[in-house]
């Protein structure tokens, strides 16, 4: 088969589209799949950087996510057949011609969305459902903040929000006009420019001095100390991104005062079990209002993989609203 293969840890140009060894016959569990199409996500340009392997056991190959059609079934697998079209979620191995994936990991194409769009859906869908829906609980008419809006991540979590919780209101950072105005179309009741204005006095005052109830977060230390004087009294906030640094300080008084949570959550080092649960999670709850058009894949451009270099260059430039997708060549 063919896959995107690292000469060394670096910038995006040690990629390159190659020949590689065929994945094993799937095992107990497994199915093998044909893959039509990935999505680049941040993760994915960190680790080709070496600074974030994929679990032990899981494929070295860049990729947390794919959609195609089903080659081969393993023993102790039901449900799917050779020629299903499906996407999954990964810890490895998206960037290839074919992988094998655990069979609970895999999500059926939602009726509206075509083969391809259906690759930069499982890694936002499954995030954002394991921290907004699970770790932090958000309420109907509770204050969710999620920071980089027009991520893939972003867009994906105020869709599902104002899909499940009409009453919530929604906040979010962006860093142009172009993707503030995208974010409120959205679904966004608030949309601060990180670069112009102050997101805590911003939301603090739309909120009439509530705050947030639940903050997704992907900035990490930079935006610790605001994070935490922009709770709401109870307030959940989650890291699930590191962008901005690793060592912050907190002020637990502040903490303390509010009766509120700090909680870092990653999705890719799951096992197997947990991960399955939250696939199965996300079917039930948010496919439904992807199949009636509630939720969509937001989609900033489709690239052949062998253009891999420059979609990691555009993605690391923050040029990209949503998602960036791969096409592979059968």
């Amino acid at each position: 088969m063919h896959a995107v293969t690292v000469s060394a840890p670096g910038g995006p140009e040690v990629m390159s589209w190659s020949s590689v060894a065929d994945p094993p016959a799937p095992g107990p569990g497994e199915v093998t799949l044909d893959v039509v199409a990935t999505a680049v996500n941040r993760a994915d340009l960190l680790q080709r950087q070496g600074l974030y392997p994929p679990p032990p056991g899981d494929s070295r190959i860049l990729g947390m996510e794919c959609s195609g059609r089903v080659a081969a079934v393993g023993p102790e697998v039901s449900g799917f057949e050779v020629g299903t079209e499906v996407c999954a979620l990964l810890g490895g191995g998206g960037y290839a011609s074919r992988v094998n994936v655990p069979a609970g990991q895999l999500l059926p194409i939602p009726a509206g969305v075509d083969l391809i769009e259906a690759a930069g859906l499982p890694e936002v869908a499954a995030t954002v459902y394991s921290t907004v829906f699970g770790i932090a609980d958000l309420r109907d008419r509770e204050v969710f903040c999620v920071h980089g809006g027009a991520s893939g991540i972003g867009t994906f979590a105020i869709q599902a929000v104002r899909a499940l919780l009409p009453g919530a209101v929604i906040a979010t950072t962006a860093g142009t006009a172009a993707k503030l105005a995208r974010v409120r179309e959205l679904g966004a009741d608030v949309a601060v420019s990180y670069r112009d204005s102050d997101f805590v006095e911003v939301i603090r005052g739309a909120t009439e001095g509530h705050g947030a109830d639940v903050i997704l977060d992907n900035m990490g230390a930079a935006y610790l100390p605001r994070n935490v004087s922009l709770l709401a009294v109870g307030g959940r906030l989650v890291v699930i991104g590191l962008q901005g640094g690793v060592k912050g300080e907190l002020n637990l008084g502040a903490l303390l005062a509010k009766r509120a949570a700090v909680h870092a959550a990653s999705l890719r080092a799951r096992p197997p079990a947990e991960k399955a649960e939250i696939i199965a999670g996300v079917r039930a709850e948010f496919w439904p209002a992807v199949e009636r058009g509630a939720i969509r894949p937001v989609i900033d451009r489709v690239l052949p993989i062998t253009e891999v270099v420059a979609a990691h260059q555009h993605v690391a430039d923050l040029g990209h609203v949503g998602k960036v997708i791969l096409t592979i060549a059968p």
